[in-house]
Formats: structure tokens, C-alpha cells, sequence
């Protein structure tokens, strides 16, 4: 199988511009460009054959190298479309630039457990991200079934994804019209969210109904799929890391 990463971005990113890189993924982590450590933990995981990188590339290049590499098309999206465009297998995993947190056993707890769909997302619980960080601000979305946050692994069938393509294209077009947006999400769907009444199976349905495609959540307990660093206190994290693993 085929991974891709999405590392482009803006220079003008608060996290970008404070390090002078033109992405926020290769911001400076324990010395290294962040988006290192995704290309590390998808280079350890058996089942990923090819790594596809989608993004620009520090002058001292990547390492692990990715096996191929496509410039940053402006937009996730577009780098989504150019990504799929590159791989070679039939499903891909889609992984953010900017996890450095992210382990090859999250991978393969996702490929392992992954439900036959066009489009896997995991989704992990407030409480796994709270065992572990205590503290770490996320954004969570409450729903009858508990308190979740977005993962930053995606499972992809290639070609189911493509009738898809052109419902996400007018999504991301209406991102910051948020009522031709709810429109299209729907009222009641909304309206349950605010309530607490929205369940996982409510998600999936109506993502199956805007995509034309089966769409499922995953819930995993790996509650490094669920971070990401948008911020220097988000990489102090990270970096925090060792020092716990040691106890000091």
C-alpha cells in the first residue's frame, strides 16, 4: 500500500513564519524537519510499500527520502488530488505533515481494524488524549456516543474517492460561507450536534449521502493519531516527550 503525505502550507503560517520555512511541517523538532517524523513512522510500518511526499523539501533534503515527491499544489485538496494521481495502489493511507507524534503501531492499528469503506477517518476520545496529555488543548466534537477529536490518518479507496472529488471541491469552496456550508451539512444534522443528540452512525450516513461513497469513523484509543502540532506549545509537547519516557 501506498501512503501519502500532505506536507504543503503557507510561509505565512504563525508556526511557518516564526522558523522561516516555507510549510509549517518542517519547523524544526528535536532538530529535525517535523514532517521527518511522519516519514519515519510510515517507513517502519510493513504493509506501506511507497511513501509519496506532497510539499516542498528542505535544501539538506528528507530523511527516511521519500519514494516520490510532488511540489505543493496550493491548497490541501489539490495536494490530496496530486497525491492519488502518484500511487500506485488501489487504498492509500493519507497522513498530515505535521504530526511528528504519530507511530507505526497507529498505522497498523488503523489498517488492522479499518471497516470495508471508501474513506476510514479515526476519531479519537477526549479521555485517550487526556490519559496521555493532560491538559493538551484539542478541539473536540461532543456526540451522543462521547467526546472525540479528528485523526490525522486517513484510509482511501482510490477510485471510490474520485465520484467524491467534486462534492469536497465545492465543500472546501463554501469553508468560510458557514451558512451555504450548514445548508449543505444540513440543519438537523447541526442542530443535533449542538444538542448532544448526533451519533457516529448519524456522521457516517449523511457523509455516505453528500459523497455518494461508504464513509466510516474508526474509534482508536492511539491517541497520537488525534494530535498535531499547530503551535511552538504543541511541539514543546512533543519534545516534552523524552523527558517523560525518562521521568524527569
Amino acid at each position: 500500500m501506498d501512503a501519502i503525505v500532505l506536507a504543503g502550507g503557507s510561509p505565512e503560517d504563525p508556526l511557518a513564519a516564526r522558523y522561516g520555512v516555507p510549510s509549517k511541517t518542517l519547523a524544526p523538532v528535536r532538530g529535525r524537519p517535523m514532517v521527518e517524523f511522519t516519514l519515519e513512522a510510515l517507513k517502519a510500518t510493513p504493509e506501506v510499500d511507497r511513501i509519496v511526499y506532497v510539499g516542498p523539501v528542505p535544501a539538506q533534503g528528507l530523511v527516511p527520502a521519500p519514494d516520490a515527491v510532488l511540489p505543493d499544489q496550493g491548497s490541501l485538496l489539490a495536494n490530496l488530488e496530486s497525491g492519488l494521481a502518484e500511487a500506485r495502489s488501489a487504498r492509500v493511507i493519507v497522513a498530515s505533515g505535521d504530526n511528528p507524534f504519530i507511530t507505526p503501531e497507529a498505522v497498523r492499528d488503523l489498517l488492522e481494524r479499518a471497516p470495508e469503506a471508501a474513506l476510514v477517518y479515526p476519531i479519537v476520545p477526549k479521555a485517550a488524549v487526556e490519559a496521555r496529555w493532560p491538559g493538551m488543548r484539542r478541539t473536540y466534537a461532543r456526540l451522543r456516543d462521547g467526546v472525540f477529536t479528528g485523526g490525522n490518518l486517513i484510509l482511501l479507496d482510490k477510485a471510490l474517492f474520485e465520484r467524491a472529488l467534486p462534492m469536497a471541491r465545492k465543500i472546501v469552496a463554501l469553508r468560510k460561507k458557514p451558512l451555504a456550508l450548514a445548508g449543505i451539512v444540513g440543519w438537523g444534522v447541526l442542530l443535533k450536534l449542538l444538542l448532544g443528540r448526533l451519533t457516529i452512525a448519524d456522521v457516517e450516513r449523511r457523509a455516505e449521502q453528500l459523497f455518494g461513497m461508504p464513509m466510516r469513523a474508526l474509534v482508536t484509543n492511539h491517541a497520537e493519531v488525534g494530535v498535531d502540532a499547530d503551535s511552538e506549545e504543541d511541539i514543546r509537547w512533543f519534545e516534552g516527550e523524552d523527558a517523560r519516557a525518562n521521568g524527569s
